[in-house]
């Protein structure tokens, strides 16, 4: 399975890289959105504190990520389903999509935090921190929206489906991840946020194992 998972990731990277466009449209979409940022609350006029500078980033994230990972399965063609399901077992397909999705993610929200930071300014205290949190939840927001993109997928109005399933899903995740950031924006003691941090990688690990257990019997239907 490892050596089917590995190929199925290095032939998303090849077609992503192939088809550049997709990439470049979101990175565009990140950029573009910090500038207007930027521009909306002056920040050379110091209208922008701590928490809202945190809700922004997070927003930013959020849609972000669904731009990414909603095209996953929605996008796919009928054809392409029936080839997979023949020389790839389920569990594979889920694998090498949430792992791919995840580290798309990263490549995008790491840069993107740098930027960020960049044009609105960087109030964090504990930056490791900051960037610990982002990392998983870039791995939370990978399992839950992948699945939920192979549920829309089945349906003929998959799009708004997918913004309906997705918000119940993903609020936790973002509750605790503003929590993390919010700790690491005022300095505090990084074990003030260990049981946020647990409860994440517990929410992970539940999303994985359920789309791993379930995914099976979606795929065949």
């Amino acid at each position: 399975m490892l050596s089917q998972v590995i190929h199925l990731i290095r032939k998303e990277i090849i077609i992503e890289w192939r088809n550049r466009y997709a990439l470049n449209g979101i990175s565009l979409y990140l950029i573009s959105t910090i500038f207007i940022c930027y521009l909306s609350f002056n920040v050379r006029s110091n209208q922008l504190n701590p928490l809202t500078w945190n809700a922004l980033f997070w927003i930013i994230i959020l849609f972000t990520s669904i731009s990414v990972v909603a095209k996953t399965f929605i996008q796919e063609k009928q054809g392409l389903f029936l080839y997979y399901y023949w020389i790839h077992d389920p569990a594979t397909i889920i694998i090498g999509r949430t792992l791919y999705n995840a580290f798309l993610l990263i490549m995008l929200g790491i840069p993107g935090l740098l930027i960020y930071s960049l044009v609105l300014g960087n109030p964090v205290e504990d930056i490791f921190l900051f960037v610990v949190n982002v990392l998983i939840v870039c791995f939370g927001l990978s399992a839950t929206l992948t699945l939920l993109s192979a549920i829309a997928a089945k349906a003929r109005n998959s799009q708004t489906l997918m913004a309906i399933l997705s918000f119940p899903v993903v609020l936790p995740i973002l509750l605790m991840a503003i929590k993390v950031s919010k700790n690491a924006i005022d300095g505090l003691d990084r074990a003030s946020s260990y049981d946020e941090l647990i409860t994440l990688v517990a929410i992970n690990a539940i999303i994985g194992g359920v789309s791993y257990l379930l995914f099976p019997y979606l795929w065949r239907s």
